[in-house]
C-alpha cells in the first residue's frame, strides 16, 4: 500500500499523463478510437460549459500573471462497478469531455491495458507525430551564424 492507494494503483502522475492526453486529444479522433455505444455510466456531473482563468509567468519563473480567459467542458462519471472518472477539456464540445472521463474511469478499472493500447497509445503517436511535425517546420526556419576570428582580435 502506497500513500493509502492499493499497489495495483494508478499513480498520480500516470493518470495525469492520461489525462493530459485524452484533454490534448482532437475530438473526432478520440471518438474514432472509441466509437459509440460508450460503457454504460452515470452522470455525476453532466458535460457542463464554463470558463477557466489562465494563469501565466514570464519565463517560466517570473511572478504570476492573469492571461485570460479560456473555455473548458468538464463532466464527471461513475462506470457500473463503481469506478469514477473524470475529464477537463478545451472548448465547448459536450461528447468530448463524457467520452474522457468515462476513459480515464476505465483506466482505473481492471481493463486498463486494453484501453492503454486501443485509445491512449494511437493517441500518444498522434500527439508526437504533430509535435515533430512542428518542430521540422520550425527547424526549417533556423538562421545558423557563424563568427569570424579576425587576427587582432585573437
Amino acid at each position: 500500500m502506497t500513500q493509502g492507494r492499493p499497489e495495483s494503483d494508478p499513480t498520480i502522475s500516470d493518470r495525469q499523463g492520461w489525462m493530459g492526453l485524452l484533454a490534448r486529444a482532437a475530438p473526432d479522433r478520440l471518438a474514432e478510437l472509441m466509437p459509440g455505444p460508450l460503457p454504460t455510466h452515470a452522470l455525476l456531473r453532466a458535460p457542463e460549459i464554463g470558463a477557466v482563468m489562465v494563469r501565466g509567468r514570464i519565463g517560466g519563473t517570473g511572478a504570476p500573471f492573469n492571461l485570460g480567459e479560456m473555455t473548458v467542458t468538464r463532466c464527471s462519471v461513475r462506470l457500473e462497478e463503481g469506478t469514477v472518472g473524470h475529464a477537463h477539456v478545451q472548448g465547448r464540445d459536450r461528447d468530448h469531455a463524457r467520452r474522457a472521463a468515462v476513459i480515464d474511469a476505465l483506466m482505473q478499472g481492471p481493463g486498463a491495458e486494453a484501453v492503454k493500447r486501443s485509445v491512449l497509445d494511437p493517441l500518444a503517436r498522434d500527439e508526437a507525430a504533430r509535435r515533430h511535425a512542428r518542430a521540422a517546420r520550425a527547424a526549417a526556419t533556423r538562421v545558423e551564424f557563424l563568427t569570424l576570428v579576425r587576427g587582432e582580435d585573437a
